[in-house]
């Protein structure tokens, strides 16, 4: 019972990302926090005078990179899900601040995949759906990069047979 006469209800979406979204976002963990370290590192390596006040934040960032790097795209994984039903994408993303968007058939205009350099490498896509919506478009990342199209296909011939004129 999704829908009675039309209303979507608020609820938890029930699909997971791929599995690989993790070795994705660990990737761009390493490298977001991978930059400085080595920019100190080398720093640190070619100013003597400088070397503690280098090397020590290096440290310091490596540290905290490489428990970001570990704990945060678990995490993520454990938080992030998605759904497409009938009437509505629901989506549930976020890390303190978690949320829970629906975005009703009748409300949506558009649907894109987006595959990044680093998507492609892990074979993974982002499908984002715009609505009429103020909030913005909602997106769902880290699908498996054909179920990202077979998705956007799907939304596409469902909006189209759905009444309404998604604003």
């Amino acid at each position: 019972m999704e829908a009675e006469r039309g209303k979507v209800r608020l609820r938890p979406p029930r699909n997971a990302l791929d599995q690989r979204v993790v070795g994705w976002w660990r990737l761009q963990g390493t490298l977001f926090w991978g930059a400085p370290v080595l920019v100190l590192v080398v720093l640190g390596l070619l100013i003597a005078p400088a070397r503690f006040w280098l090397l020590a934040p290096a440290a310091v960032i490596a540290v905290l990179g490489l428990v970001w790097v570990i704990a945060m795209p678990l995490w993520w994984f454990k938080v992030h899900r998605w759904e497409v039903t009938e009437t509505a994408v629901y989506a549930r993303s976020g890390f303190f601040w978690q949320e829970w968007r629906v975005a009703p058939m009748s409300r949506i205009q558009t649907v894109d995949t987006l595959r990044g350099p680093l998507q492609q490498v892990f074979k993974l896509a982002t499908v984002t759906v715009t609505t009429a919506s103020a909030r913005g478009a909602v997106k769902i990342r880290g699908l498996d990069h054909e179920l990202a199209a077979s998705l956007a296909e799907q939304l596409t011939e469902t909006t189209q047979a759905t009444p309404g004129d998604a604003t």
